[in-house]
């Protein structure tokens, strides 16, 4: 239940959000105008709080850190007429996605503006639902990695004035350096300015903070391009040596068949590479990557920025031990065991920890594992695959057939439960709200 829910038996919502552009009150109609001057408490950031300054009658109340205490604050104030002023769209990439996971939409009335995205679409012509949009405000950089194929067009919200010049040297230092790069600054408003460039020649010396970075990518012949499909060049990767090969790799996300908003711990990770596929797959999909080696724990860190899924989660320790700081986790919907699985407990602890309904996959390369898998299958069911692989390569002057060393995988369902009674908290899944698509 929603914290707002209490406030259900008001006849008219007691929220207003409101987006504001930088043309302020201009950009307001009278019902949004009205809202602010009615209001006992309005929120805001500093810059909105004075651009809305000549209508606030009640409290200015600017966000205090930690932002969720000032979220609190907000459902504290339920049933008084409060106003929250937001950027644009409240609900792209806005402050509405965060309230609306405390308080109820029926207690919401949101009066949005054009989102910063429309804006620069409009500038440019682009057809908005053809452009990959993203917010780099307080994210990663690395998130626009999976993006960068040649003729995407792309909008990118950055954090502050530097923030286009730092996207500009990703995209150079990833082989797309001659991609056409425009920013568009402070749309809008008075300021607004709209520069040319291309990534190899951006030279800003200083941009607005309020900017977007509309790209069209051209890829290189040494792009760093991510293949939209499973089973990504092992190249790609930096790894030991221990690493799913890219073949087996494929076959390994199929068989753990990821549904959006699911989490998947990812045992004895390696290269961190099927948890890194796995969140490429989509933007609500989470992971888990478990490692023994401190080495190879640093190395699934430096994959993950490289993939563009720096969320990765990455527990480093010997499991089943390790699993022990995942006990306030949800429990996984998918579990990969790739490494370390013929050690005493390992599977034991994975088949435990998957919830309900949940997919196991295993592979085994060496006869201890594939002994394990053998027992776990008699025990539980489930289907064994035998997966080999032969490569061409160079036999003298001519070329033959080198095959890989088999592997067998077992895939198991684990069953589900019978009824509701059944059901306990730990079970109920993943809130697909709270997703890396999103940034409240």
């Amino acid at each position: 239940m929603r914290d707002g829910e209490n406030a259900s038996l008001t006849t008219e919502p007691w929220l207003t959000i409101v987006g504001l552009g930088e043309d302020g009150l201009a950009g307001l109609g009278e019902e949004a105008k009205q809202a602010i001057s009615n209001a006992r408490l309005v929120f805001g950031g500093t810059r909105h709080l004075a651009l809305a300054a000549p209508l606030i009658t009640g409290e200015s109340c600017p966000w205090s850190s930690p932002f969720e205490t000032a979220i609190d604050v907000v459902v504290a104030m339920a049933g008084m007429p409060v106003v929250v002023l937001a950027s644009g769209d409240p609900f792209f990439f806005g402050v509405g996605v965060t309230l609306s996971r405390r308080i109820d939409p029926s207690q919401m009335r949101v009066l949005p503006a054009p989102s910063a995205f429309s804006l620069a679409a409009a500038r440019l012509g682009w057809a908005l639902q053809d452009v990959v949009c993203l917010s780099l405000h307080g994210r990663p950089l690395d998130l626009l990695r999976p993006h960068l194929h040649g003729g995407t067009r792309i909008l990118a919200l950055t954090s502050d004035g530097e923030g286009p010049a730092a996207v500009a040297a990703l995209m150079r230092d990833t082989g797309f350096g001659a991609s056409a790069f425009t920013v568009l600054e402070a749309m809008g408003g008075p300021q607004e300015r709209i520069s040319f460039h291309t990534a190899n020649g951006f030279d800003l010396a200083a941009c607005h903070s309020l900017n977007v970075c509309a790209i069209e990518v051209v890829a290189g012949q040494q792009a760093r391009v991510l293949g939209l499909t499973p089973g990504l060049d092992d190249d790609l990767f930096e790894h030991d040596g221990q690493i799913t090969k890219r073949e087996v790799r494929a076959l390994t996300l199929s068989a753990l068949s990821p549904r959006r908003g699911e989490c998947l711990w990812d045992i004895g990770a390696g290269a961190g590479s099927i948890a890194i596929e796995w969140m490429l797959a989509d933007p609500s999909l989470r992971a888990v990557a478990i490692e023994a080696h401190p080495e190879r724990a640093a190395r699934i860190g430096r994959n993950a920025r490289a993939f563009g899924v720096p969320e990765l989660r990455i527990v480093e320790g010997v499991v089943p031990h390790a699993l022990a700081d995942l006990g306030r986790e949800p429990r996984p919907d998918a579990i990969f065991v790739g490494g370390g699985g013929s050690e005493a407990g390992v599977m034991d602890a994975a088949l435990d920890a998957l919830r309900p309904g949940g997919r196991l996959v295993a592979n085994a390369v060496t006869t201890e594992m594939e002994a394990v898998l053998l027992a776990s299958r008699a025990a539980h069911g489930g289907s064994l695959t035998r997966i080999d692989i032969a490569r061409a390569s160079p036999v003298g002057a001519m070329t033959g057939w080198r095959p890989a060393m088999p592997v067998t995988q077992w895939v198991w369902i684990k069953p589900a439960l019978t009824g509701p009674d059944d059901v306990s908290e730990d079970d109920m899944g993943i809130d697909v709200g709270k997703t890396r698509g999103e940034l409240a």
